[in-house]
């Protein structure tokens, strides 16, 4: 079965309510008021089966232009399309309006249904026909066929089954891979059942106990049931009319304009990047920051247009534009739109979203408007490249470029891998993948040298700086991810070298030891003096009348030359001590085997407070191990 989404169009009384009750059998118009005033106010809703498997899920719209927020709720998701003009009439205000909006919102495929046709004389017919071919010339409807038909007698109905058929077998089906979107466009409750929504299933499919959430708002909820054409079923295709009934969230928090989506995969905007089509027949050029209402599926919101090119747009052009938008909306790239002026109220342009997560930009940007234009030609490496290069060191992450491009993740795959061939860009991360720009990477790795650099001027007895210490210069705006790869490119282009926790700079050879004088010789001697219980780096800044940050650094490079050796902390011994107390531990145990701590003390005569850092001391140079309180030789 295939399955489509039909809706009607025109001005106010032309027949479009009468038409589709004509072709399904099913009075769309389900409220009181409608049924008084004989006119449509809300959606009305109907199924259609066609020979050939087709399945049209019918939207019968309004037709007053009071009530074009609920016809422009309608188009969304409409695959094709009848426009309504009454013969007896001809072409109205909303039958222009209505075709405008059409087209602004991605409706490219109907036909044109010419209705009381029995209430005309047969020569008038032709003369009406000729009007409308030359009122829909230059629009998707140039060609559509014309068909006069009569709810009334039913004349003309299997004619216009037929050029539906014909139609829809042209029309493909939306996709139905990836994540389902079900924009709301009518709530209720269900008595035992609670809240129901309804709406067009735009893509993916939708099941029976799938966690779902409510944006803008991010409610979240489960699949209790589903309907199909007011048929139960466990799933929910795009393309289908679908009523879906949500466990956990209450009536008052579902509204028309809200998006029923799977948990945790799209996030909201309230500032889009578009192009956007001024019409032909706006009042007067769009300026610069003007207040419009937009329109994107079945939500309605106040936004303000900041135009990206021009200080105004004048009818009948296009340009590219920024919108603000007042609450936040669920949109992706290459979602359609429209905008009205709010005084007055008409039609006056719309698009399609380019960018739903556009950065700061300054007007007039080099850099927005070569994204945008590969946007709009929808040139999806050049696309990722820009969005990769445009985060500079920030990187972007996979989901986030398809999120901002709106390309087809396997498209995506295929763009950003002819990117990495080429050394374009650089995946700096396995999860999530992030990249950045060749030219992000150079700038990162620069930094980095220059960091070290600085670090050793400032720090002329200190050999290198500590990785964790380097890696804190990452600056804010990028990732500490990227360290390591950083990192091991450096090493690899032999610019740096990395030894355990040190970096230095690459080439930086251990000179001899030079004689030993000043601070340095009086840290060695006072070390050497105190013998077994060394003093400490306070200690030492106090007897030689120095600071603890320079004897840090003397005590770094009597390390790095021997005479010197760190146990924990601010421990630290004379080497040729630290030595000979290594060798009467191996030989006690060599002797007797194990060792407990009350041993090693009569042993070497440490206080515990030296004791202990001593034991693991030994423990982490692999000499002993532990086994409960008793320490033996490692291997033994």
């Amino acid at each position: 079965m295939k399955h489509l989404i039909l809706g009607t169009a025109g001005h106010i009384d032309h027949g479009k309510t009468s038409l589709v009750k004509a072709l399904t059998g099913t009075d769309t118009d389900r409220l009181k008021e409608e049924k008084a005033r004989g006119i449509t106010i809300e959606l009305g809703f109907a199924h259609l089966e066609l020979p050939g498997g087709i399945e049209f899920g019918v939207v019968d719209v309004p037709g007053h232009e009071k009530f074009v927020r609920a016809m422009v709720a309608g188009v969304a998701g409409m695959d094709l399309v009848m426009l309504v003009i009454a013969a007896d009439e001809g072409i109205m205000p909303q039958t222009r309006e209505h075709l405008d909006i059409l087209r602004l919102l991605g409706v490219h495929s109907g036909l044109v249904a010419l209705t009381k046709s029995d209430m005309v004389e047969p020569d008038w017919l032709p003369l009406v026909q000729e009007e409308v071919r030359e009122f829909v010339a230059g629009t998707f409807l140039e060609t559509a066929p014309i068909i006069p038909v009569s709810s009334k007698t039913g004349a003309g109905l299997d004619d216009l089954k037929a050029e539906l058929v014909r139609l829809a077998e042209g029309t493909a089906e939306k996709k139905r891979d990836g994540a389902f979107r079900l924009p709301v466009d009518r709530v209720f409750t269900v008595a035992g059942f609670g809240t129901v929504v309804t709406g067009t299933l735009l893509a993916g499919e939708i099941k029976l106990g799938d966690e779902l959430e409510l944006l803008p708002d991010r409610i979240p909820g489960r699949v209790r049931g589903i309907q199909a054409h007011g048929a139960k079923t466990d799933i929910g295709q795009a393309g289908q009319r679908l009523a879906v009934n949500l466990q956990g969230i209450d009536l008052d928090q579902a509204h028309r304009g809200d998006v029923v989506v799977p948990t945790g995969i799209f996030r909201t905007s309230r500032r889009v990047d578009v192009r956007l089509d001024h019409l032909a027949s706006a009042p007067r050029d769009l300026r610069h920051r003007t207040t419009v209402r937009f329109h994107s599926g079945t939500s309605e919101v106040t936004a303000q247009i900041i135009l990206l090119e021009h200080d105004a747009l004048p009818p009948g052009q296009s340009g590219y534009a920024q919108l603000r938008l007042d609450q936040p909306l669920l949109l992706v790239s290459g979602d359609p739109y429209l905008i009205r002026a709010t005084s007055p109220s008409v039609t006056i342009g719309g698009g399609i979203v380019l960018d739903p997560f556009p950065p700061a930009r300054r007007r007039r940007s080099d850099d927005a408007l070569r994204l945008l234009v590969s946007l709009d030609a929808a040139e999806h490496q050049k696309t990722c490249n820009l969005i990769v290069s445009q985060a500079l060191l920030s990187g972007v992450s996979f989901d986030e470029i398809v999120l901002r491009s709106g390309i087809a993740r396997k498209q995506a795959e295929t763009a950003l891998q002819g990117l990495l061939a080429a050394g374009e860009i650089v995946q700096m991360t396995r999860e999530p993948r992030v990249f950045l720009s060749r030219s992000a990477v150079h700038g990162l790795k620069q930094l980095l040298l220059d960091e070290l650099s600085g670090y050793l001027a400032a720090n002329p007895l200190k050999e290198g700086i500590s990785k964790e210490e380097l890696k804190t210069r990452i600056p804010r705006r990028s990732d500490q991810r990227f360290f390591a790869p950083l990192l091991a490119e450096l090493e690899k282009e032999g610019k740096l070298a990395a030894e355990r926790e040190l970096v230095r700079p690459a080439g930086a050879r251990k000179q001899a030891a030079a004689p030993l004088s000043g601070l340095g010789a009086g840290i060695a001697r006072l070390l050497a003096e105190r013998g077994i219980e060394p003093p400490t780096i306070k200690e030492l800044a106090e007897a030689l009348r120095s600071t603890e940050k320079e004897v840090r650094d003397h005590l770094a490079l009597l390390t790095r030359e021997g005479g010197v050796t760190r146990v924990s902390g601010d421990i630290f011994y004379d080497s040729a001590l630290l030595k000979t107390i290594e060798e009467k531990l191996i030989s006690h145990l060599r002797a007797k085997a194990e060792i407990i701590p009350s041993e090693f003390r009569e042993l070497t005569g440490l206080s515990r407070k030296f004791m202990i850092p001593l034991l693991e001391y030994f423990d982490s140079r692999k000499i002993t191990i532990r086994i409960g309180d008793k320490r033996v030789l490692r291997g033994r």
